[in-house]
């Protein structure tokens, strides 16, 4: 689907050589965006850069490979960007780190400021050098990815999650500094999304009987969502956290535990009574 709401804006998507990155990357290029294919594996990036140039065409797309932990690959994503296309309209922070999964008497010092660095840092690093860009231009849109473990917790991902608290904090905050110069700051929270093939359909299914909508969420599920928020449709959105998880996050209890399960609900009835 496309609406072309996103014609003559320019947009980098962080981590976007795959997953949830890629897909919005894609979705937006085709709302009509100049898309930045920004990703730490410079390979992906250009794959993924060709692939949205072959189905739009040339000048829709270039591949930046960075690593958006550290300021000057994040100036240097920001000047090819400006260099290509001119200016920043819209910045999708979407870069992560997921993996390292540790018991708290197992985690170190290291292990933590590598997760902090990956998730929190980079989105500030990311908002410093955009946000220039677009308060001179009085407008823009940000929009950093959370996730639930911002007010809820994982186990054994302690780094990430307070990453993730830290990422909702920080989207409070620039909202608040950034919108007197026109700049929106709001942030998608995806709910138990796959994003890569590998994923045994053992855990597929069990991750999906958790959802209350009866499915886990993919990559694409993210894209609409990301849409309006760069859109002119969420002018007057900022500060707002979105959640797109299939309802996860509303339960008190998963449902294969919980005292009335949705195999026991009631059939539909068939009309009004």
């Amino acid at each position: 689907m496309s609406t072309a709401r996103l014609t003559g804006k320019v947009a980098i998507v962080t981590g976007s050589g795959r997953g949830i990155g890629l897909a919005i990357a894609q979705r937006f290029a085709r709302e009509g965006a100049k898309v930045v294919v920004a990703d730490i594996r410079e390979d992906n990036a250009r794959a993924a850069a060709e692939g949205i140039e072959s189905e739009l065409g040339a000048g829709t797309a270039i591949a930046v490979g960075a690593d958006v932990g550290l300021a000057a690959d994040v100036d240097r994503m920001v000047t090819a960007t400006t260099t290509a296309f001119g200016t920043v309209d819209v910045l999708v922070n979407n870069a992560a780190d997921t993996s390292g999964q540790k018991h708290f008497f197992e985690a170190d010092e290291r292990w933590w400021d590598d997760i902090l660095r990956s998730n929190l840092k980079s989105q500030y690093l990311c908002i410093d050098r955009v946000a220039r860009i677009m308060a001179a231009q009085r407008s823009g849109s940000i929009i950093n990815l959370s996730s639930g473990g911002a007010t809820r917790s994982h186990r054994g991902m302690i780094a990430y999650d307070a990453s993730k608290g830290g990422v909702e904090a920080l989207t409070r905050s620039t909202a608040l500094e950034l919108a007197p110069y026109g700049v929106r700051v709001n942030t998608i929270v995806p709910g138990l999304i796959a994003t890569g093939p590998d994923e045994p359909e053992w855990s597929l299914q069990r991750r999906d009987r958790t959802v209350p909508l009866g499915r886990g969420g993919t990559a694409e599920d993210l894209a609409g969502p990301a849409v309006f928020l760069a859109s002119e449709d969420a002018a007057y959105v900022t500060g707002s956290k979105l959640v797109v998880d299939g309802g996860v996050l509303v339960q008190q209890r998963s449902p294969q535990v919980d005292t009335l399960r949705p195999e026991d609900y009631p059939d539909v009835p068939p009309g009004p009574r």
